[in-house]
């Protein structure tokens, strides 16, 4: 997650997480042209010292790793993955791996560009045009209606503007 915008880089899941494989999960979610300065991490054996530095070497960031027990210290990763099982993986029992990574996408997907952020005033990661910043009073234009898309087979609903065919 980048935590300036809160947008999800990127997401996957398996049964057996190891270093070798966080680290082809980094390479996947960070750019070669990344801005970033920090990689923050908990003290999971996962993340090696071999690891640490690979990062280092290869994205150019400097590692943090959280205090022993705090995990204060890592708030903005222990808060989104709190909301992922809130608002996501408590309402299903995803059956195999390929339905689970199905689903986070989708909810991801949501999450980056579709649910409101209290702490983005309220605004999205991933900002669309939205109806209020079209019409400051909140009347609906003319030639358009508002479209809802479900998300996750109703779970969550997405709004947005369509354009009224005449």
């Amino acid at each position: 997650m980048e935590i300036g915008s809160r947008r999800i880089l990127h997401c996957n899941v398996t049964a057996h997480p190891t270093a070798e494989w966080t680290l082809q999960q980094l390479r996947d979610a960070i750019p070669s042209d990344h801005p970033y300065q920090f990689l923050i991490h908990d003290r999971d054996t996962i993340f090696s010292s071999e690891l640490d530095a690979e990062v280092k070497s290869t994205f150019g960031l400097r590692v943090l790793r959280t205090p022993v027990r705090a995990p204060q210290a890592n708030a903005y990763c222990e808060r989104l993955m709190g909301t992922v099982r809130r608002e996501c993986l408590d309402f299903m029992i995803p059956l195999h791996e390929r339905q689970l990574r199905g689903t986070l996408r989708s909810w991801v997907a949501h999450y980056n560009k579709g649910r409101p952020h209290s702490s983005l005033g309220p605004g999205t990661p991933e900002p669309m045009l939205h109806l209020s910043q079209l019409h400051p009073r909140h009347r609906l234009p003319r030639d358009c209606r508002i479209a809802v898309e479900d998300i996750l087979g109703g779970l969550h609903h997405e709004y947005q503007l369509e354009k009224c065919v005449a």
